[in-house]
């Protein structure tokens, strides 16, 4: 009787042993699936990405870096395309540094609105697009993050009216020739720095103003370091949603449909979320003592698509595309 009770009792603790072992495994099995981005975790495409996470979790492993936390802005690219990385969420704008024909999608005043950015990235003119990245790059584009319309907020409590009035504003923008250009486009006097430093940059005085979309004003409270907000409607926000070609055809047809359908529902969510929030912020943002109001938008436009026209950003534009995305 002892001994057959002692059986049982190695018997029970084996079988705990071998099943403590075979949760862990479980989870080693799944595949790592790192993604970095510069927006920080409160931002509506952080829950996005967890939205998605969920929806692939069977299969991956998902670890979300936020606020530039592991790669700074315009490194994620590089770092995907050097295994470094399996997913990130990249601006067009680095796109068009190795690729000049991308320029074009970096353009003022190119998209209409969320609608025609999304209709853009499904015809085939966006897949033709996509597929020189693919091609070029080694990455995989899943599809386009709206993240709002962009709009001057500045610190000097000086009107705007046209870019004229614009002239010797030191206007925050990320690093990078498309970058710069459009700040140049507006009439500013364009100001390279990290998205992490623009309130404390906006504080100190080191710049004058931001180009961003009202979510991302609310989300890193630049509205306490500024007096107005320029409604100038420049540029549809974006980035890329993108995995390394490496993790990408390593899946199966039936993976990468699923894996694909992940992405494009976390996707529309989450622009369906920041329209809703770009509606609410303009009252809110006046209830905090900002003024809000609309400029000459027809002269920014002129102004901005005749320096396109002339630039030599513009010589690179694959021939044709412009017209493309005009008539859909």
């Amino acid at each position: 009787m002892i001994f057959s009770t002692t059986r049982r009792a190695v018997l029970a603790a084996s079988a705990a042993m071998l099943f403590a072992f075979a949760v862990p495994s479980a989870a080693q099995d799944k595949k790592p699936l790192r993604f970095s981005a510069v927006f920080s975790e409160q931002d509506i495409r952080a829950e996005m990405m967890k939205k998605f996470a969920d929806a692939v979790g069977d299969d991956y492993a998902f670890e979300g870096f936020y606020g530039g936390n592991l790669f700074k802005q315009g490194t994620e690219l590089v770092a995907l395309q050097r295994g470094n990385l399996e997913m990130g969420n990249i601006a067009p704008q680095d796109i068009a540094n190795q690729i000049p024909e991308w320029s074009i999608l970096t353009s003022a005043y190119l998209f209409r609105d969320a609608e025609h950015l999304r209709t853009f990235f499904a015809s085939d003119a966006g897949d033709e697009m996509k597929k020189m990245v693919e091609d070029q790059l080694g990455v995989h584009l899943l599809g386009p993050t709206y993240f709002g319309t962009r709009q001057v907020g500045l610190k000097p409590d000086k009107k705007i009216e046209t870019p004229a009035d614009m002239a010797g504003i030191k206007l925050r923008m990320p690093g990078g020739d498309a970058w710069q250009f459009l700040g140049q486009a507006l009439g500013a006097n364009p100001t390279p720095m990290a998205y992490a430093e623009v309130y404390t940059g906006l504080q100190t005085g080191a710049i004058d103003g931001q180009d961003n979309p009202l979510p991302n004003v609310q989300n890193m409270k630049f509205y306490e370091v500024m007096s107005q907000i320029v409604l100038t409607s420049h540029l549809v926000g974006y980035d890329l949603l993108t995995v390394s070609s490496a993790v990408w055809d390593d899946m199966s047809p039936d993976q990468q449909q699923a894996f694909q359908a992940a992405a494009d529902a976390a996707i529309e969510w989450s622009t369906a979320e920041h329209l809703r929030q770009e509606e609410e912020l303009a009252d809110s943002f006046e209830e905090r003592g900002l003024k809000l109001y609309k400029p000459d938008v027809e002269a920014f436009r002129t102004h901005a698509q005749k320096m396109y026209s002339e630039s030599d950003l513009a010589r690179n534009w694959p021939e044709g595309m412009l017209e493309r995305i005009n008539k859909l």
